[in-house]
This record gives C-alpha cells, structure tokens and sequence, in this order.
C-alpha cells in the first residue's frame, strides 16, 4: 500500500539524507528548560514551536540566491533531558552536555533552543572551552542586561547570564537593550572596557552604532546569544517580559549580519524566551526564520 507520513520533527523539516547526522554541517540541540522566570511561562513549549514552525520556512534566501539549509543541513537532536535539581545544577549539566557534543563534533555549528535565557550561560562555556577559545566574547541581543548577580534568589537565573560570563573572564556586546535595573547600570559603567551595549533608542537614533559593533568583535570568538525579546514586541509578542521599542526585523539581521561578517570565529549560537501563545502562530515562525537566517549567515562567514 502507497502510505503517506509527515515531515519528521526536525528544524526545517529536511530529508533524511540532509538531516542526517553525518551529513549536516548545523547541529540543532532543543533544551526546554523552564525554572526562573520571573513573570510569564511558557519558554519550556518554545524549541518544538520553534521547530514545528520552521517546517513552513522557505529554504530559498534572497540574500545568498540559493535554498542554503538544503546544502549545509542541519540535524535535530532530541531534546535534553531537564533537571530540576537547581539552576545552578541544571547549567553545569549543560555546560557538560553541551561542551561534549562541541569537542565530538567541532567543525558543526552548534545552535541551541531555549528555553530559558538561564541555559546560555552553560552552553557559551561547554562550546568555548571545548573549542578552546581565545578571549571570549559574548554579543546579545536582549532587551535586558541579565547583569544582576542573582534574582529571586538565584544566581543562575535567567536575569544573571551575562553576569556568570563576565565574572568567568568574558567580554559582552549587548544589542537592544532597554529595560536595566541600578545594579545593570553599576556592573556597565564599572566594566566599561568590559561591556559594551547598544541602547535600543540610542540604536534607533544613530546608525555609527553598526560601525563601532563591527569594531567591537573584529577577529574575536564570539558566541551569539538571541533572547526574542530583543525584538520589539509588535514583530514576536509571545515572550515572558516583553519590551516596547525593541529591535526591528532588519536591526536584528543587521545585527547578526555583522557579527558573522566581522567575528573571527562564531563558537556557537542560541534562541531563547519564545514564550509560545496558542493561536498566535507568527511569534513562533518569525522566530524561526530569524534563527535560519543566523544559520544561513553563520555558514557563509565559515564559507568564508
């Protein structure tokens, strides 16, 4: 009999042969962890969303003329198993996790979907130290700082990332901030040479902003960080702390552009904080095709 079955649930839905492990140059880890946030649920649904939604993306990018995903591909593994332990526990198992699958396999692009933005703070550490990164450098595009050192009483929440990396030796590029805390403003102006930040109403006011960001990780091992509410909330509502004023579409892809053009090397990448609402469908495939947009540009930067 002539059987019919769906896609399988893999990010962009590619076939077997392209999907395959062996084959595809990007390696999607989904981590469905939800345990700090601080407001609205809901993150722990964003990495089946993200990638049920991805089915739908067209392959082909005008930019690069081809249907891109279909040459490199890309392979989807399971999610990873939460832990509940704690948060502190919960980012060291994936900074183990994470840092294994980097060294097994260190010519793929790792891009990890949140989530929770507490799990970048152990991926951006399991990819650098697998990969042995020279003066890491971590560019976020966020509507907030996550500079305090802990909230709601823990240190590994998803408001302290930035934080853990900055105190682990890191420097930190934030894009589209604009919701920051006394504390946020202290950490910035004390780091200066440290952290270097890109105020969405500053960003929307003066292109140089583009100039000096490309300066800032010229030559340098950068692992990419993308909380969805770094875009303005009239393109992706559906995250726990939305912010008004926030990136637009071709900010973001600016953004990323640049970091691929300029980065000596992208260590890895993440999404998070896709906060799913049902029946609002968009939230979910803007955000995948803004994280198959990052992939097509990350491939071309290694392209060279």
């Amino acid at each position: 009999m002539d059987y019919h079955f769906s896609p399988p649930e893999n990010f962009l839905g590619l076939d077997e042969e392209t999907s395959a492990l062996e084959n595809a140059a990007v390696i999607v880890l989904p981590i469905p962890y939800e345990a700090t946030v601080s407001y609205s649920g809901g993150t722990k649904n964003g990495p089946r969303a993200i990638i049920n939604a991805s089915m739908q993306v067209e392959l082909y990018d005008r930019e690069f003329k081809r249907e891109y995903g279909a040459e490199y591909g890309v392979h989807t593994l399971p999610p990873l198993a939460v832990n509940l332990q704690s948060p502190e526990v919960m980012v060291q198992g994936i900074e183990s996790a994470v840092g294994e699958l980097a060294a097994t396999y260190p010519e793929k692009l790792i891009f990890v979907l949140g989530g929770e933005h507490s799990i970048t703070s152990g991926v951006a550490k399991g990819v650098a130290t697998a990969l042995e990164a020279q003066r890491p450098l971590l560019v976020q595009l966020d509507a907030h700082s996550d500079l305090r050192d802990k909230y709601e009483g823990s240190r590994y929440s998803h408001a302290s990332i930035s934080r853990r990396l900055l105190e682990a030796g890191w420097e930190i590029v934030q894009v589209g901030i604009r919701s920051v805390c006394q504390e946020e403003v202290d950490v910035i102006t004390e780091n200066d040479e440290s952290i270097t930040v890109f105020f969405a109403d500053e960003l929307h006011a003066d292109p140089q902003w583009k100039s000096t960001l490309a300066q800032r990780v010229r030559g340098r091992d950068v692992f990419l960080t993308i909380d969805i509410d770094g875009l303005d909330p009239s393109l992706v509502p559906a995250t726990g702390t939305p912010e008004p004023d926030g990136l637009t579409w071709q900010e973001a892809v600016s953004a990323i552009r640049i970091v691929t053009q300029y980065a000596g090397r992208i260590l890895g990448a993440d999404c998070v904080e896709l906060a799913p609402i049902p029946g609002h469908h968009a939230s979910e495939f803007i955000t995948a095709k803004l994280i198959y947009k990052t992939m097509n540009l990350i491939m071309k930067g290694r392209e060279g």
